[in-house]
């Protein structure tokens, strides 16, 4: 089975009624530990990464190396997803190097400050919508706009809500296969300053979206919860994350309920890759060689992302994509 498109693996969720996990990944050891856990729990899955984002000094040779590492595990299916794609160039680039969907994110103008118009967020949307499904690729697009950093990055977008009447209105003129709509969640490290309560997640949103548009998928970005252990492990060895409350399991497993089918999650794995990482280098002065390190990393990471596949219901899912 192995590599299928986004509406493959949303509509079999749509038809159990489960979320599956778009885990980010910046290098193979991350992806080796989305996809070990995707057998481990015998879970559908969507690898993501964002352009740019790996050490490589270009994408492509990182990307080639994700698609032929997906071709390894035959075992479960897998969607090659660009997250956050910045521009249509960037995603035709994906496109080419072998990613089964494509996230187009138009509510930002290419200074990815300014926010873009609603008829702006439709041109580009569509553009992209029309070349990657004529190569058989799927699209999601996003309305409203969620905020935080999506790259850990200096640049903070601020929250705007999604209107389910634009929702409507954006599907039908851009023919999206999923879309991210903004309901409070941010995306980043730092979240929110108090637990979130119904005036900062509005998960009402999500029921009445799902109902205007319910031929496309619904996206939650910003959904990590930033576990409090894994933040004083990071701090204990080093880091500085100042306190932060994000997204509760228990609403994000709700959410699926909903409506919501494609779970966004990069900070809680990557927070548990930090603090494995950053535990060995401190236990070990004298070791100069990344791999154990990064061994302790991916298995936390692993772990983690396959706690998540359960709380979000894929586990036990992949035999409705074989």
């Amino acid at each position: 089975m192995s590599l299928i498109t986004l509406r493959e693996i949303l509509d079999a969720a749509g038809d159990g009624s489960y979320g599956v996990g778009a885990f980010n990944v910046t290098d193979l050891v991350q992806a080796e530990a989305v996809l070990e856990a995707a057998v481990e729990t015998d879970s559908p899955v969507i690898v993501q990464t964002i352009a740019g984002s790996s050490a490589h000094g270009s994408d492509e040779p990182f990307w080639e190396a994700l698609v032929n590492l997906i071709k390894r595990y035959p075992q479960v299916p897998v969607t090659l997803h660009l997250d956050h794609g910045a521009s249509y160039e960037d995603c035709v680039r994906a496109i080419d190097a072998g990613f089964t969907s494509v996230m187009i994110d138009g509510s930002l103008l290419p200074d990815r400050v300014s926010h873009a118009s609603f008829d702006e967020n439709v041109a580009v949307t569509r553009k992209v919508v029309e070349y990657a499904h004529a190569h058989g690729v799927s699209v999601e697009g996003e309305l409203g706009t969620i905020g935080g950093s999506e790259d850990g990055g200096a640049t903070v977008k601020e929250i705007v809500l999604a209107d389910p009447d634009d929702a409507a209105d954006f599907v039908e003129q851009t023919g999206v296969d999923a879309l991210a709509v903004a309901i409070g969640t941010s995306h980043g490290a730092y979240k929110f300053t108090s637990p979130p309560d119904g005036t900062v997640l509005h998960m009402d949103l999500i029921t009445e979206i799902a109902s205007r548009i319910p031929g496309t998928h619904l996206v939650m970005h910003g959904s990590s919860s930033l576990p409090a252990d894994l933040r004083s492990e990071i701090n204990r060895f080093g880091g500085a994350l100042p306190e932060s409350w994000g997204v509760p399991e228990d609403e994000k497993a709700r959410s699926t309920q909903l409506g919501i089918r494609k779970i966004n999650q990069g900070m809680d794995s990557h927070m548990a890759y930090s603090a494995a990482a950053r535990k060995s280098l401190a236990e070990d002065g004298i070791t100069v060689d990344p791999a154990p390190f990064q061994r302790a990393a991916r298995e936390a990471m692993q772990a983690i992302v396959a706690e998540r596949m359960q709380v979000f219901g894929q586990a036990g899912q992949a035999y409705r994509n074989r």
